[in-house]
């Protein structure tokens, strides 16, 4: 994709087709609508007076050939009421228009702005058509696998020249983060069979050398060495041996502590012994998401040159049923000395996070954040509308309240009580490793935060973001790629705690 940028009279573009961002409006008094308007003989008042396009939320309209412009079409895009715009609108509304006809069928576009001069809403356009426009191709075959779409090249306009270096700076930022986060999306669709725990690992080294970080693999012996025994319980029954994946991308002085992200990358689980109903099973390749996310995270934050240390640590396995799997009632020890009494061996990802969060303390960090499919329970939290955090720093978890708001990317904190601690403790070892229905997506946090160390620590559960079940302006139905803009956002913001 081509990208320009121009503050000159969108009338003199020869394209396509020119965007236009437009917000609510009752009657044409914008300078750039009424033009179109006299262009197209009063068109536009006539879409209004029948409430074709009013500039709501959603709407999208064309006007063909207008008089004057060398455009073929003017596509109208709204933004909804003007007092209620925030870099989402733009968001949305680019990715509502990113799966329009009339602009896929165009080589080049033009996306006006107009008077709109907050960088944070060039960001967001980019974003929003990067991630309304993407599908999986890959494993489609003759026309199927073509994308369709003519589009190559977008000249971003404005009217005020002086702003030509921030818009510049602002999509190319972007478009960046847009492709982090459809990166998310790719791997979270790859089968399981093109992404084992040896694979996801090769990608990682083949990103860091691309990107410019350095990646160590643990492997299964090296694994033992380091006594991860909640790691290697979930990866027993599975044929395809488990890795551990560490990543360090230094964008500050070698002396400044890093931030450490620790995503699960169970990259198929069947649920093991307490095997998963048969139904939606093949939703569980997807189940690497959040290793998937600060793999994405660090390279994004690789290609924009964030001024941070960022380690990635990634536990990878499968978790399979076998004559070799672990057993519910069987003790398993963890990195960190603590015992676990296995209830439920569908319960599998705090187990590899335990020994990924004991892991962090080598690195000393001045803060943790993991991000999992963690638990089915969080459907009965918020459903698809946001995830839920919890964490033992009230300053870490203004920081993701605060990345949440930038982003769009929702999230609400949940309490850890004393309960849900005793809840995690077992009669015959220190833990259990489920304490049952209720308060599930709770009472996994305070398991997991038996593993921490002496630093702040937030935990993000994205079981039910990390897929779309209908589809969203720049969601599509499948994989959403969600935690990639807030944990980028966390970074890019961040301030010693």
């Amino acid at each position: 994709m081509k990208l320009n940028y121009s503050a000159n009279n969108i009338s003199e573009f020869t394209v396509g087709s020119i965007v236009y961002f437009v917000p609510e409006f009752e009657k044409i008094s914008d300078k750039q609508l009424k033009a179109v308007d006299t262009a197209t003989s009063g068109a536009l008042t006539t879409m209004l007076e029948s409430e074709e396009f009013t500039g709501a939320m959603g709407e999208v309209a064309s006007v063909y050939h207008p008089a004057g412009f060398k455009a073929g079409r003017v596509v109208l895009v709204g933004l909804g009421e003007k007092k209620e715009i925030t870099p989402d609108s733009f968001r949305k509304a680019a990715g509502h228009v990113s799966r329009y006809s009339g602009l896929k069928s165009s080589a080049k576009a033009v996306f006006y702005f107009g008077k709109f001069d907050d960088e944070r809403f060039y960001q967001a356009v980019i974003e929003g058509y990067l991630l309304g426009s993407w599908k999986l191709l890959d494993y489609k075959t003759g026309d199927a696998a073509e994308d369709k779409t003519a589009l190559k090249e977008i000249t971003f306009v404005i009217d005020n020249p002086r702003q030509l270096k921030r818009l510049e700076k602002a999509v190319e930022r972007g478009f960046i983060i847009g492709e982090g986060q459809t990166m998310v999306r790719e791997l979270a669709f790859t089968p399981s069979n093109f992404l084992t725990p040896q694979l996801l690992s090769k990608k990682a080294q083949q990103l860091a050398r691309k990107y410019k970080f350095t990646c160590r693999v643990l492997d299964e012996k090296a694994i033992a060495k380091e006594k991860m025994g909640a790691l290697e319980s979930v990866a027993r029954g599975s044929n395809e041996p488990p890795r551990f994946i560490i990543l360090e991308y230094k964008g500050a002085p070698a002396g400044r502590k890093p931030i450490v992200l620790v995503g699960k990358g169970v990259t198929f689980d069947s649920g093991g012994i307490s095997l998963k109903p048969g139904l939606n099973m093949h939703e569980m390749k997807g189940d690497m998401t959040g290793a998937a996310v600060v793999l994405s995270t660090i390279v994004t934050a690789a290609r924009l040159k964030l001024p941070q240390n960022v380690t990635v640590l990634i536990p990878a396995t499968e978790n399979m049923p076998s004559g070799k799997a672990t057993r519910p009632g069987d003790i398993i020890t963890a990195r960190n000395g603590k015992t676990i009494e296995i209830i439920n061996t569908d319960a599998e990802g705090r187990l590899i996070l335990a020994d990924a969060l004991d892991y962090a303390n080598e690195f000393k960090p001045q803060a943790v954040l993991d991000i999992a499919t963690l638990t089915g329970a969080s459907l009965f939290v918020l459903g698809y509308s946001g995830a839920p955090i919890m964490g033992n720093n009230d300053k870490l978890l203004t920081r993701v309240k605060e990345a949440s708001e930038a982003t769009a990317e929702r999230v609400w904190e949940l309490p850890l009580w004393d309960d849900f601690y005793d809840r995690m403790k077992s009669s015959i070892a220190d833990l259990v490793n489920s304490g049952g229905r209720a308060a599930g997506t709770a009472c996994a946090g305070a398991f997991l935060e038996n593993f921490i160390g002496d630093y702040p620590w937030a935990h993000i559960d994205i079981a039910y973001v990390d897929l779309e079940p209908k589809g969203r302006p720049y969601i599509p139905a499948g994989p959403t790629g969600i935690g990639l803009r807030l944990l980028i956002e966390v970074l890019s913001a961040w301030k010693k705690l």
